[in-house]
């Protein structure tokens, strides 16, 4: 930078300073070890960088600089861009996975849905009171498990499901040896359901117009018809 005190440089320090504090901020003193580093090349930057920028707290900072790093820390500012400062290092506590959560036992899903969000829980609470005719237990309580793993999402679209637009899906048919096993169903939006079922040209057009399907979403789909023998769309 003193030889080239361009924006671009100083973009290129800025991407090495908070690279190296994303790498370490879980380290246990951290911010110590960089307090130190600072104060070691303090003088040093400032000799080699006081000509060609000027050192003062931020004013009017990029997004990118609020999100990162706080206004307190005097820094030079380069061709109109305010350097990282080394000293200012923002530490992330490191959280241990829990290995009661689990979505094959009975304890690890109920510790799972104390964590969701009330929205989610109510959805759930709706879906527990309703009823399939001809469905088993193991289906029932295993298309509640898989709606709340997926945060009440359609697994293919990926739009967000009330309870009165899920379907849960066996991914292989029960009549070619599919089971109401967690691992064989799929939670699905009622259209998507639909979709992969219909054989009729008409519905199939009218439900590819209605649910706005990507290139992506539309393998997904053949994907499953494949299962159930059926024709791609």
């Amino acid at each position: 930078m003193r030889t080239s005190p361009t924006a671009l440089n100083a973009a290129r320090f800025n991407s090495f300073v908070l690279g190296i504090h994303n790498y370490f901020n879980r380290a246990t003193h951290v911010s110590v070890a960089f307090s130190r580093l600072a104060y070691d090349l303090r003088a040093f930057m400032y000799n080699r960088l006081k000509q060609i920028g000027k050192y003062e707290h931020p004013a009017n900072p990029p997004p990118t600089y609020s999100k990162f790093y706080s206004l307190g820390y005097r820094t030079f500012k380069i061709a109109d861009v305010y350097l990282y400062p080394l000293a200012n290092v923002k530490t992330k506590n490191t959280m241990g996975f829990s290995t009661g959560l689990s979505l094959f036992t009975t304890a690890g899903r109920e510790q799972i849905h104390k964590k969701l969000r009330p929205d989610l829980r109510q959805e759930i609470y709706l879906l527990t009171k309703s009823s399939i005719p001809n469905q088993s237990v193991e289906y029932m309580d295993n298309r509640i498990s898989r709606y709340s793993m997926k945060m009440g999402k359609c697994e293919i679209t990926e739009m967000h499901l009330f309870a009165s637009d899920v379907h849960c899906h066996h991914y292989i048919p029960l009549h070619l040896g599919g089971n109401d096993k967690f691992n064989n169903l799929r939670i699905l939006h009622k259209d998507v359901g639909q979709l992969i079922l219909q054989t009729h040209k008409e519905t199939i057009d009218v439900l590819k117009n209605r649910l706005g399907l990507t290139e992506l979403m539309m393998n997904k789909i053949n994907k499953y018809r494949e299962k159930y023998a059926l024709e791609p769309v």
